[in-house]
């Protein structure tokens, strides 16, 4: 129990500095402007200042929108039909709904959305393949941190915490969450006083033993994508479970993606790996690599590398992907891929077997099949009598200059994580929500069996701002 007089108080803490809490925080700023008693709000980062944002400050932050900012039309019922079902319909509707006001908040703080080019089709537009200009905020989600992080920190009723670690949550004697004992950078802990508390702090993927307990085998073997999510560490799963709350999501599922091993570069993606293939340590073929968009399979490719490759693969191309426009945007790397006259060449620079290499891309080119060879839409184009089969883009690799790129998988988000309500609102197993307790989102789960993408950022904005609105019409009444 906690003693309701401890000071400081605040009238809303948030946990976690990155899309969602940024988002939570502002918009209670906002909503509670010029009350006749002024509201005081604590924002508590485990980062020092110049490391703050968590995931959000190193993603690209793609958003999966058209140009009059409206989601994907598509996206919810893809959710549903990838989790078979098991994913929470009414929140992605909610996403939906809330998409456009969301972004509309953020512009209003200066983060500028761009749609550029990318050189190979997606899904994002009603769910089909589209060359439409992909969004993202100029900047990626850095441009996030900083805009809303700026407008915080111009506010005098606001208290940035850094290096601050939430331990657990306080409760009055009826349940209702009224605080956060902390832990500061000198090691002391102090217990702050809140009417509200949003749970902004990520999922558990910069925690090896839950990631272990949950994920399973090897999963110590999953580098971190970006630094930042160091700090996801599970706390608010791990303070919200304590206080009897539910889960949603798929607890041995997580987001990895296909990363360049020769950089230490954060978000080092390789997006653009459809018109070529994939071999592994012993230069065999993993996987269709044109089975569908790059969106919809480049993080079954990350999980097929970890799993079950030894975290070990290559990317090979050759001068036909090279010539697409635009192509090298794709590989997120700062080193461009290996290139050389030959493949035998190209593997002693990648440093993999030239004559496996040679036999597998011979094999390969010998099941090409007929049709025309088109980068921009499913073209049809598939290998006829090997396996794995090539289902788009099956053209023949030999025509100089070959590239390459050594990939392992890293790990961006788990899928498991404390249960809300349409309000943010975290909840039991029954459904009824906890007295002053929020979360928003990768704290929150939602997806199982895949990650339909570019709405990470996004649905954390969105229930961010839902949260803020709901504790502070909540504290008005």
């Amino acid at each position: 129990m906690s003693d309701a007089n401890t000071q400081p108080r605040y009238d809303l803490i948030v946990i976690g500095f990155g899309a969602a809490g940024l988002s939570a925080a502002l918009s209670y700023a906002e909503a509670t402007e010029g009350r006749e008693t002024p509201t005081k709000i604590a924002i508590l980062e485990r980062s020092a200042e110049e490391d703050r944002g968590g995931a959000t400050r190193w993603t690209g932050a793609f958003l999966r929108i058209d140009e009059d900012r409206q989601l994907d039309s598509d996206w919810a019922e893809h959710v549903s039909r990838v989790s078979g079902g098991l994913a929470d319909i009414e929140y992605c509707r909610t996403v939906e709904r809330e998409t456009k006001q969301a972004l509309e908040f953020v512009e209003k703080h200066g983060v500028e959305i761009a749609f550029e080019h990318f050189p190979l089709p997606h899904s994002f537009a009603a769910g089909r393949p589209s060359m439409a200009k992909p969004a993202s905020p100029r900047g990626g989600g850095a441009s996030i941190v900083e805009h809303l992080g700026s407008a915080l920190e111009k506010d005098p009723r606001v208290d940035i915490r850094y290096r601050t670690e939430a331990l657990r949550l306080t409760t009055t004697e009826d349940g209702t969450v009224d605080g956060v004992l902390v832990r500061g950078a000198d090691g002391r802990t102090q217990r702050l006083s809140g009417r509200a508390v949003v749970l902004a702090c990520g999922g558990f993927q910069g925690n090896p033993e839950m990631l272990t307990r949950y994920v399973g085998e090897r999963a110590c073997d999953l580098p971190l994508i970006a630094p930042g999510i160091t700090n996801n560490r599970g706390d608010a799963l791990r303070m919200a479970l304590e206080l009897g709350a539910d889960t949603a999501g798929q607890f041995d599922g997580i987001h990895a993606e296909p990363v360049d091993t020769r950089t230490d570069k954060a978000d080092a993606v390789l997006y653009g790996f459809a018109t070529g293939i994939f071999v592994n340590r012993s230069m065999e073929r993993f996987f269709d690599e044109g089975r569908d968009t790059w969106d919809n399979t480049f993080e079954h490719v990350g999980h097929e590398i970890w799993k079950n490759q030894d975290q070990e693969a290559y990317w090979i191309a050759d001068a036909k992907t090279l010539a697409i426009p635009g192509f090298l945007t794709s590989l997120l790397s700062d080193v461009p891929p290996e290139q050389a006259d030959s493949l035998a060449e190209l593997a002693g620079r990648l440093g993999i077997d030239a004559e496996a290499l040679e036999k597998t891309v011979a094999e390969f080119n010998a099941a090409v099949g007929p049709g025309e060879f088109d980068p921009t839409r499913l073209d049809g184009k598939a290998t006829v009598g090997i396996e794995p089969k090539k289902s788009n883009w099956a053209t023949a690799l030999d025509t100089a200059p070959f590239i390459g790129v050594p990939l392992t998988a890293a790990i961006c988000f788990t899928y498991g994580g404390v249960r809300t309500d349409l309000d943010g609102r975290v909840v039991t197993p029954s459904g009824t929500a906890i007295p002053g307790l929020y979360a928003a989102g990768e704290a929150t789960g939602l997806f199982y069996h895949a990650y339909p993408p570019a709405t990470s950022v996004l649905r954390s904005l969105i229930f961010g701002r839902l949260a803020a609105h709901h504790a502070a019409a909540q504290q008005q009444a």
